[in-house]
């Protein structure tokens, strides 16, 4: 049956564990002197060889013929723990055996001794999965284990395990692998399996895996079940990324400010499958090495780059200014958080390279004008330390900001209820009505409070969360509510009337007597049932 590769070439003793030296070499010392200590935690990005080295080091631990530190996998223990059949090797996965009740059953089984080797040792893969409780009850037995138990723990978010966890083992940090070592990798096991293959096409995969061996050895997997003669374009259409010369055609038409020829490309690359999301990202990362040849020339070796390309982005360094590259690249991050709640993410990317091929800035109507308020700071900062008071601003009065006739004026009984419900669901406009007055007119909803100025101002007219907020309130009054007025006035107190405004419903305010008397003495005639 076939073996995907990076399980059929998992390492299997330290030495054959790639850019990993720091921890390799500590680990190993440490089986030859044994002086060896209880609780490991491995952490790092994933593919970078921690559950494969926390293996090893299970394994050597238990080996009866060690080799220089690494396992001698001869003997009948480390054939069984290649096989997952030595008792004594329990490997837990945290992220469904992450409870509580789970950590009591490890707790007591570790009490119990070893059946065939020196230590019972459980390997706890994604040790941040488990849960709070989980790693309370793991404390104590973690801190202080019997002399047989030892504990191999492995995180790729270490911020997730509790510091009590931390403080009781010895960390290690696996960095990402280097993108020459897995490329050189790469070529072994291909060489190994009769595949054709060359540098270029090796050092994209390395670049693609992003530091990680197992992502880079399944991408060859993709490769060779495309095509067992591996070029670029293998590469390329394997992963589904853009070929490089559609890449590097887009940083060109944003350097030559060429929107036609960006959205020729995009329309191409859609018509082929390719993932605007991915092809965001990877224009970003191009970028960024523009902004490094741009900035830093003499710094090529940290450009992630073939090197057959070099010399293009060179030349397209030299079309943009550092501070334009940055906006770019702000600009397509922007464009990729965008896309992950998008309908079309095709428009997405065709209009934010239309704003970079035509300098068009992102509409900002709304937005301040930063200079602008920074020099009214400045400004006001010098009147003061010259002792000079800011110029008096003439006062607004109440009436002068609220203009409203009181006829027609109903107020909004439930409108305390109507804001705490608001403070959840559109908390920026909620907490800003704290204290203020609801009142319906005609299809206007008229609001009174001394926030009025900071209210008009996020319920702009004509704007979508002014038709929220208006859409919100009328399922609540069950009442449709088109249009808002904003504002204070003192004169409109919590009963919604005034004056006139009582004397215009004073009829409401009748017993039925005086209705009768009313109507009598205007001529109507009328009969009591």
């Amino acid at each position: 049956m076939y073996q995907a590769l990076y399980r059929k070439y998992r390492p299997a003793t330290f030495t054959d564990v790639i850019s990993q030296p720091h921890i390799t070499n500590t680990l190993r010392n440490q089986i030859i002197s044994g002086k060896t200590a209880h609780a490991y935690l491995f952490t790092g990005s994933r593919g970078t060889g921690k559950t494969t080295c926390a293996r090893i080091f299970a394994k050597a631990l238990c080996c009866e013929n060690t080799v220089n530190g690494d396992p001698c996998n001869e003997c009948e223990i480390c054939r069984a723990a290649d096989e997952f059949a030595l008792s004594d090797i329990i490997e837990i996965d945290a992220a469904s055996n992450g409870s509580v009740d789970d950590a009591r059953e490890l707790r007591e089984a570790a009490l119990y001794t070893p059946e065939r080797c020196r230590y019972k040792i459980y390997i706890i893969d994604e040790v941040h999965m488990l849960s709070k409780d989980a790693f309370n009850a793991l404390l104590k037995i973690i801190e202080e284990p019997p002399e047989h138990v030892k504990f191999i723990m492995a995180t790729t978010e270490l911020h997730k395990v509790l510091p009590t966890i931390l403080s009781r083992c010895q960390r290690y940090d696996f960095m990402r692998i280097r993108t020459e070592d897995i490329a050189a990798r790469i070529m072994d096991v291909c060489r190994a399996e009769g595949i054709s293959i060359t540098e270029e096409p090796a050092e994209l995969i390395a670049k693609t895996a992003d530091g990680g061996m197992r992502d880079a050895l399944s991408i060859l997997d993709r490769c060779i079940a495309f095509s067992e003669d591996i070029t670029i374009d293998t590469v390329s259409e394997a992963t589904g990324i853009a070929g490089r010369g559609h890449l590097f055609g887009l940083l060109e038409a944003v350097a030559d400010k060429d929107p036609a020829k960006a959205l020729d490309i995009i329309s191409e690359l859609y018509s082929r499958s390719k993932d605007m999301q991915r092809l965001c990202e990877e224009l970003i990362l191009q970028f960024r090495n523009v902004l490094i040849a741009a900035v830093s020339p003499q710094r090529m070796n940290i450009i992630i780059c073939l090197p057959s390309e070099l010399e293009t982005l060179r030349e397209i360094a030299s079309k943009l200014s550092p501070d334009r590259i940055m906006e770019i690249i702000d600009e397509l991050g922007e464009c990729t958080q965008k896309m992950r709640g998008s309908v079309s993410k095709r428009i997405d990317m065709e209009m934010c390279l239309i704003r970079l091929c035509s300098d068009v800035k992102p509409s900002a109507a709304s937005a301040p004008d930063l200079g602008e308020v920074n020099n009214r700071i400045d400004a006001i900062e010098k009147r003061l330390r010259n002792g000079v008071p800011a110029a008096p601003q003439k006062r607004v009065t109440p009436k002068d900001r609220f203009e409203v006739a009181p006829k027609g004026l109903q107020l909004i009984q439930q409108w305390d209820r109507i804001t705490d419900m608001l403070r959840t669901a559109m908390p920026s406009v909620g907490v800003w009505l704290e204290g203020s007055t609801g009142y319906i007119q005609t299809e206007y909803l008229i609001i009174n409070t001394k926030n009025d100025e900071m209210l008009k101002g996020l319920l702009a007219d004509g704007s979508e969360i002014e038709q929220r907020f208006l859409m919100f309130v009328s399922e609540q009054v069950k009442f449709a509510l088109e249009k808002k007025r904003i504002g204070y006035k003192e004169e409109l107190d919590r009963s919604g009337t005034n004056k006139q405004a009582e004397e215009d419903s004073a009829p409401q305010g009748m017993t039925v007597d005086d209705v009768l008397k009313k109507a009598e003495a205007g001529g109507v005639d009328v009969e009591v049932g």
